[in-house]
């Protein structure tokens, strides 16, 4: 016997005929005035932020640029070509990469927290939250920390393989090679790193769902949890490589276009500062970095909305399907 109740739990990511990829557009076509007011928002201050972090790097490094100057100066004197050593700033850049990449991720877990609010809200409006700063952390603070857990798991693994493989087979000049090169060890050895890519990789897909389940009010350590359940399955990690794949492709060619489109800048910056400076060197690594970023904060603006919706409502699809409490009651209500 069916009662008035006993109706289907509608699924918050939309319809469950459509697909993922219907869901996200649709999600993104319904509410586009909020989710574009969110990444100009993100992107706009994340850019803001992300340049005074390199203006205060440059800052810093002011004196090996100052050094590199001197050098070129001296040289130019002794009428000696002058090949500058840029090894002390490739160090800094390493050491201030975890900075950018913490502010990458709080970008991210912005957004990913009002796709994910978009894509629950399915044809309905998005309810109106409190906006204090408290809630607004609230809501950030498990996704962030999904990311940084994440991060964590991923990425030690290839970087440390990396770094032995380099000290055993590089090539270094002041001592000679601990592996034969061309034997078997130094071949298995050469190849490790990419191994630990490959792994690595595999494991970021098994856990790419974590921020939008985040999103939807798990933990940090449930949210991995979840992704890794709703992955590491046949029809789950099928689906999240027909996903990522297409979305890699596209934020891959877009950061090449928009830097390519943006190349003209590099002239424009070299000359502004080295006319404002008086250091050649500064300008030179200003310039280089100004199309990248300009296709950073593009690409940001374009594949980030898509793509955490995108995740969103593949979670919604993926995670199993929850009855409410009203719908639990009428079934026990008919059984009885």
């Amino acid at each position: 016997m069916r009662t008035q109740h006993d109706r289907p739990v509608p699924s918050t990511g939309g319809s469950p005929e459509r697909g993922v990829t219907a869901t996200a557009f649709a999600v993104l076509r319904r509410h586009r005035s909020t989710l574009a007011g969110a990444t100009v928002r993100v992107v706009g201050l994340t850019g803001l932020a992300g340049l005074l972090m390199t203006a205060a790097i440059f800052a810093l490094a002011w004196p090996l640029f100052t050094h590199m100057r001197n050098q070129r100066i001296w040289y130019r004197y002794i009428e000696d070509p002058y090949s500058h050593d840029h090894t002390d700033l490739v160090r800094v850049a390493l050491c201030t990469l975890p900075l950018f990449l913490a502010l990458l991720g709080v970008g991210s877990a912005a957004l990913q927290s009002v796709c994910s609010r978009a894509v629950a809200a399915g044809a309905e409006g998005l309810p109106r939250t409190d906006r204090s700063r408290a809630a607004v952390l609230a809501r950030l603070r498990p996704v962030f920390a999904v990311y940084a857990l994440r991060g964590l798991i991923v990425w030690p693994l290839p970087l440390l393989v990396g770094a032995v493989a380099n000290s055993l087979t590089g090539n270094h000049l002041d001592t000679p090679l601990p592996l034969e090169r061309g034997s078997w060890p130094y071949t298995l050895v050469a190849a490790s790193p990419a191994a630990a890519v490959f792994a690595a990789v595999l494991l970021r897909l098994a856990l790419t769902l974590a921020p939008a389940a985040a999103a939807r009010g798990l933990g940090p350590r449930a949210a991995l949890r979840r992704s890794w359940s709703l992955t590491w399955t046949r029809a789950g990690m099928t689906r999240v490589l027909a996903l990522a794949l297409p979305l890699a492709a596209l934020t891959a060619g877009l950061v090449r276009l928009v830097t390519q489109l943006a190349l003209p800048l590099r002239p424009l910056v070299r000359a502004f500062l080295e006319q404002a400076t008086g250091n050649f060197f500064a300008a030179y690594y200003a310039g280089i970095l100004a199309p990248v970023i300009v296709g950073i904060l593009v690409t940001a603006a374009v594949a980030l909305p898509l793509t955490c919706t995108a995740f969103a409502a593949l979670h919604d699809h993926l995670r199993p399907p929850r009855t409410s409490p009203r719908r639990a009651e009428d079934t026990a209500d008919v059984t009885v």
